[in-house]
């Protein structure tokens, strides 16, 4: 077996050496996800910079790449928060958020991969202190809950923005409280329900009388009226009218026997 060329040493050193230099330099970024880019001889964290976006990249082995999801993400809070008459309530909130594409190099350099923990759950928790510290519990239970999650939305949102993190939504999801205080104001809606029927009943009877009585009042006057027009020689030419009618029916018999004091005929007669 003929020996190697001493060349081929060095050149399979060379390659096994490339091999793993290109192993160490090769990036893949998945999706949703985005890379800072850390320079070991050069100032660290690249913050003047975009980060690194999906796909395949080639860095110096020497430096290093930290990888963030930078997609829409959840995070789940239950909180215990005291009311404006300081009874403790518990919010479940959902706030959806994402790092800011552009500064993801700064919210590396200054909060790091924790920065859940860090800026984002004491931002809701203190919001949600804050806004629920103005309401009553029977306003959190019944009218104004949307209101307390715009509010705690604004309040957080405004807190995130310096921390290079975007929020897109707050959702309150449930409000609890203490059983005795629930029970309370339910009994309280419901007696207001029961209330609200029973004026709407009696408006309702109101209206109904008082179409009675316009319709009475119009009766009598058109017979007011009536009355006034009807004069002797009007009722005896009805009368006569009257008379000419039945006469002329195939199906009565009639037999004039004179008249009465009125001076109207007397009609007997049978079908």
């Amino acid at each position: 077996m003929d020996k190697l060329p001493k060349v081929a040493f060095p050149a399979i050193i060379a390659a096994v050496v490339l091999i793993i230099i290109l192993t160490k330099s090769a990036i893949t970024i998945g999706s949703g996800e985005a890379g800072v880019l850390y320079k070991t001889f050069d100032n660290g964290v690249v913050t003047d910079e975009p980060p690194l976006g999906e796909g395949f990249h080639i860095v110096a082995p020497w430096n290093k790449v930290i990888v963030y999801e930078v997609r829409q993400q959840e995070l789940f809070e239950k909180m215990k928060v005291l009311s404006s008459n300081g009874l403790e309530i518990q919010i479940d909130g959902s706030a959806w958020f994402q790092p800011v594409f552009q500064d993801l190099g700064k919210l590396h350099q200054t909060l790091g991969e924790n920065y859940l923990q860090r800026v984002i759950q004491p931002a809701i928790r203190s919001a949600a202190r804050s806004v629920v510290g103005r309401y009553t519990p029977e306003q959190l239970y019944s009218s104004k809950r949307d209101a307390i999650q715009d509010e705690i939305f604004v309040e957080t949102k405004k807190i995130l923005e310096k921390q290079y993190i975007k929020l897109n939504e707050f959702l309150v999801r449930d409000v609890t409280l203490p059983s005795t205080i629930k029970e309370a104001i339910e009994r309280k809606l419901k007696q207001e329900q029961e209330s609200l029927e029973y004026e709407f009943r009696l408006v309702t009877a109101q209206k109904e009388a008082e179409k009675q009585i316009i319709e009475a009042e119009g009766k009598a006057e058109a017979n007011k009226i009536l009355s006034a027009s009807l004069t002797d020689k009007i009722l005896q030419d009805k009368g006569i009218e009257a008379t000419n009618k039945l006469a002329e029916s195939p199906n009565s018999k009639v037999v004039i026997i004179g008249s009465g004091d009125s001076g109207m005929p007397i009609i007997l007669g049978n079908q």
